[in-house]
């Protein structure tokens, strides 16, 4: 991967978007992306997204969301303890014990998830897994007054773990669900701002919103945006580790490539342009079969304004949801090349309909 744009991957990772509050990485994804763009726009709410050869048809929405898991200060206590609620599908068995920080008005606060030593608890065989109002920070207060100084219901909480590289062009990173569908997105753009091909699309690069708790920003910048079709990226789950069911969750490998998904939302004409992209571009895919919902923004985006033509191109990540996501940088950089791939492959005023 190109320097620039791993230091933007890691700017972007780093940067804290917890799902509702994520202005902040949304600004970091505008500052990069406006030099490939013809102009840059942001809606009420905060869906971001960059537009390349505007008047171009049909138009091309490539879109991602900003937003990760965290959660939000809920109540405190007399003693000063903050107790929390969630802010998308963070799981609070691996959340006790973690460094935090809590996003006030007036800046960052450090705390700690508070965790009992086993030498106080009875250790049971079957020890209760804990939920997530189970849990409680200790930012250092004494009591309450000296908490409620610092912190107000509603502020959102990030643990601390950051973008760190590994071995094998894998990495790590507490938030790569899904800052790297917002990266790919952003690559797509600078790479078709570099091309010398004829584009024809109008393409419209989107960082979109509130993902984590509702599909939220996907329908509104969807129905704003009334593109003809829409690719969607985010984050798959990898099943090429101990434990895990591939008779149940399909057979999914790191460093194979990125995943496409077939049925329900994903409209098969474009599904089929995607793969013979992939292939003309040597782009090695791997595939996974849609049941009723693909959890992603996929499932709004297709049904918005009578329908869009849409399909889902995701990334194998190990470990998803937890504060050590790990993804291949190497599938990862075959994104946006797919992505812009696509895009030219589009001829002027084309359409997708099933064919029947």
């Amino acid at each position: 991967m190109r320097e620039t744009s791993l230091d933007f991957l890691r700017m972007l990772v780093n940067t804290p978007s917890p799902s509702g509050h994520e202005v902040r990485g949304q600004r970091v994804w505008l500052d990069y992306v406006k030099q490939f763009a013809n102009e840059t726009f942001s809606d009420a709410y905060g869906n971001c997204v960059a537009t390349l050869n505007k008047g171009g048809s049909p138009r091309l929405m490539l879109a991602a969301h900003a937003d990760e898991i965290a959660m939000v200060v809920n109540f405190i206590t007399d003693e000063g303890f903050i107790y929390v609620r969630k802010l998308g599908g963070i799981d609070a068995a691996i959340t006790k014990a973690q460094r935090v920080v809590i996003h006030t008005r007036n800046g960052p606060i450090k705390g700690v998830v508070g965790n009992v030593a086993p030498h106080l608890s009875k250790v049971e065989k079957d020890r209760k897994l804990p939920d997530i109002h189970d849990l409680f920070i200790d930012v250092g207060a004494g009591d309450r007054k000296e908490a409620e100084k610092l912190v107000h219901v509603g502020d959102p909480i990030t643990l601390c773990d950051e973008f760190e590289l590994l071995r094998n062009g894998l990495a790590v990173a507490r938030a790569f669900d899904n800052r790297i569908g917002t990266f790919a997105v952003a690559e797509a753009l600078r790479l078709l701002h570099e091309s010398k091909r004829r584009l024809n699309p109008e393409v419209c690069a989107v960082s979109n919103i509130m993902e984590e708790v509702g599909l939220l920003g996907a329908r509104q910048i969807a129905y704003s945006l009334k593109p003809d079709v829409a690719l969607v990226v985010d984050v798959t789950h990898a099943t090429d580790y101990p434990t895990v069911n591939k008779q149940q969750h399909g057979d999914v490998k790191i460093g194979k490539g990125p995943t496409l998904t077939h049925g329900g939302c994903n409209h098969p004409e474009v599904v089929a342009r995607v793969a013979a992209v992939a292939k003309e571009k040597k782009i090695p895919l791997q595939h996974e079969a849609q049941s009723s919902t693909s959890g992603t923004d996929t499932d709004v985006i297709f049904w918005t304004r009578g329908g869009i033509s849409s399909a889902l191109i995701s990334l194998p990540d190990r470990y998803m949801h937890s504060p050590v996501e790990l993804v291949s940088l190497k599938d990862l950089e075959k994104i946006p090349e797919l992505l812009a791939g696509f895009a030219l492959s589009l001829k002027r005023g084309e359409e997708f309909k099933v064919k029947i």
